[in-house]
């Protein structure tokens, strides 16, 4: 059965599809069949980090007229990428009837998937909230600031509270160095676990990185273009962190239908 991933945020600039786009690569050059939902509809750029640009998206598998496996494209290492599209407006507010079936949709997937990656629209809206309490594993990708601390306690609140979440992975992106990001890190720990009953753990890092920011340029991850740097082995201790990570057991709808079982 595979592992669905949420990686979400409480505010978009802080890196959260980079480091969604670099985790899912790390992952599928060990071996894992990865696949991966750009789940940021109307406005979603994670084909672009990986060079790709798409010929169909989700928009057809939601509209009905093609199948969810006809929307998807083949990406670097056998990863199979499903964009959300970008400029279509439409796709921007799906009631909740369509979100939960297109959740349902993905069990015709589960016999060619390991894991399955979600890069959830930043915010705690309606649609990142559908797919953040339907995956097993939940990721949040925070910066050092007050605001970004704000708007992830707001989104690990909506998770617990409405969708029973309760465990939760930590990366610390933009850090100077790992004793500033651990820091950083209990920080926001302290002040969450103060006033909801979660658990937080951290699983990684990444320092402010002139080779990540030039390979978002390049449109070529960066555990492509040198899976020996820095940055790329301390994905891969992240990637490690993370499956080891406790799952949740969503009360609800889920990915790959587990509430079933």
């Amino acid at each position: 059965m595979p592992i669905s991933i949420s990686i979400a945020s409480g505010k978009g600039g802080v890196g959260k599809t980079s480091i969604a786009v670099n985790l899912a690569l790390t992952m599928a050059s060990v071996g894992s069949r990865v696949t991966f939902l750009d789940a940021d509809f109307g406005l979603a750029n994670a084909h672009l980090l990986m060079g790709y640009n798409p010929s169909n998206t989700v928009r057809e598998a939601i509209s009905g007229k093609t199948e969810l496996r006809d929307s998807i494209t083949k990406g670097p290492l056998g990863l199979q990428l499903i964009s959300g599209g970008n400029g279509l407006l439409d796709l921007l507010n799906l009631d909740q009837s369509t979100r939960f079936n297109l959740i349902r949709s993905f069990d015709t997937l589960a016999d060619e998937c390991d894991v399955f990656f979600i890069d959830v629209p930043a915010g705690a809206s309606n649609s990142s909230l559908s797919f953040v309490n339907a995956s097993d594993k939940v990721v949040i990708v925070l910066v050092g600031e007050p605001t970004s601390f704000m708007d992830a306690y707001t989104m690990v609140k909506a998770a617990h509270v409405e969708g029973g979440v309760k465990e939760f992975s930590v990366v610390i992106n933009m850090a100077d160095n790992e004793v500033h990001s651990k820091e950083t890190f209990n920080k926001f720990k302290k002040a969450a676990c103060k006033f909801l009953d979660v658990n937080l753990k951290y699983i990684g890092y990444l320092p402010h990185s002139r080779a990540l920011r030039s390979s978002i340029v390049k449109r070529k991850p960066l555990v492509l273009a040198d899976n020996k740097c820095r940055e790329s082995l301390l994905f891969k201790s992240m990637s490690k962190e993370l499956l080891s990570s406790p799952n949740n057991n969503a009360s609800g709808i889920t990915f790959f239908n587990k509430s079933a079982i």
